[in-house]
């Protein structure tokens, strides 16, 4: 699922990048000219009219990379949170008592090597991943895991 908006942005770096390419090149025939006169009088045409614009152009190319890339993490955001939105049940109960159930309601605790979360064994973000072993006491006790705020696993033990 590809927004508009990401699809706009990538016109605007394929601008800036030209822009890059083509002030570059215009600096380089400026210096070759410069370094060919003698006089300085000679050299003010290949600065007037390679020099200074292949410099403005290199300013509008990197202004534009910058814009475009702000502009492609922002998509990229709307789309993430578009999915998260997209991911959330329809339900019928009120808002204020969805906030208060948990997703998870299992009494098996879960965790995932390395992590720092201990989870219920039924939730989402350790719902059917096969490296999930259950939770090692001592890490709970020492305080190395903590409850995971979406399935709350520390409210059924308490």
């Amino acid at each position: 699922m590809r927004t508009a908006r990401l699809r706009t942005v990538h016109p605007v770096l394929w601008a800036a990048w030209a822009a890059l390419a083509a002030g570059a090149v215009l600096c380089v025939i400026g210096w070759y000219g410069v370094s060919g006169e003698r006089f300085a009088e000679r050299q003010l045409p290949y600065l007037a009219s390679c020099t200074v614009p292949g410099a403005a152009l290199i300013i509008a190319g990197a202004v534009l990379l910058t814009h475009g890339r702000n502009a492609l993490a922002a998509a990229r955001v709307e789309e993430l949170y578009g999915l998260l939105v997209a991911a959330e049940p329809d339900g019928t109960v009120d808002s204020g008592q969805a906030a208060a159930a948990p997703l998870a309601v299992s009494a098996d605790l879960l965790m995932v090597p390395g992590g720092t979360l201990f989870h219920r064994a039924d939730c989402p973000l350790v719902a059917g991943k096969t490296e999930a072993v259950p939770v090692d006491g001592k890490l709970v006790a020492s305080g190395e895991l903590g409850p995971c705020p979406i399935c709350e696993p520390a409210e059924a033990d308490g």
